[in-house]
């Protein structure tokens, strides 16, 4: 069994389920959709060209999740899932899910977007486990801060040593599959690096060291 991890947004879907939420959000009206759709483009591409403040786009992303009880969001997450993840599901992204399935390797997702945005998705994908950015909770509800480490560049590998000094599995024949460059620090550790319709930084990366290119679009 070798281990099969998959970055998410952009690379199993064909859009990203963090900023999908914030505009989801902004439609819904649950926050003021001119200023904060100011700022969910503005992190995005921060994010998209490697200038990411990640705590400071934690700090702006889980804020909404403490002004909700979670009856409340869980309402809306899933209508978010039925009006912006279902439409962003690639069927090629199934089908290689389904390969490594029938190959019987564990199933992973490793995401910087937070678990209460993401855990559901994993579900829906039929994956094995999912390690996501963990937003805060004290007496069952969010405080709009973060916990832990953000799984996010450095601490997406971070994130996973700690996950598997506690599971049975090794870098052993692995394969991680992602779009971004923000990925290179765990893309450089498994075994078999795939990037996946990759932004222009990590396909000149890929094509340099013969990485396989994958589309999935």
């Amino acid at each position: 069994m070798s281990l099969a991890i998959f970055d998410l947004d952009n690379t199993l879907l064909g859009g990203d389920s963090d900023h999908a939420w914030g505009e989801f959000l902004c439609e819904k009206g649950i926050v003021d959709s001119d200023e904060y759709r100011r700022a969910n483009d503005y992190f995005y591409d921060q994010y998209k060209n490697g200038g990411l403040d990640i705590y400071e786009f934690l700090d702006f992303a889980l804020r909404p999740l403490a002004t909700l009880n979670k009856e409340k969001l869980n309402t809306l997450h899933q209508q978010f899932m039925a009006e912006k993840i279902e439409p962003i599901i690639l069927p090629k992204a199934l089908e290689l899910l389904k390969n490594h399935r029938e190959r019987d390797d564990y199933l992973l997702i490793i995401t910087a977007t937070n678990h209460f945005v993401t855990g559901p998705i994993a579900n829906r994908l039929g994956v094995d486990a999912i390690i996501a950015t963990d937003p805060e909770m004290i007496d069952g509800n969010y405080t709009g801060k973060v916990t832990g480490i953000p799984c996010f560049q450095e601490g997406k590998v971070t994130r996973l040593n700690d996950w598997l000094s506690a599971n049975p599995y090794t870098l052993e024949d692995s394969y991680f599959y992602s779009d971004s460059h923000n990925d290179l620090p765990l893309l450089q550790l498994v075994t078999n690096p795939i990037a996946v319709n990759p932004d222009e930084t990590l396909e000149a990366h890929a094509n340099e060291h013969l990485w396989p290119v994958l589309d999935l679009r």
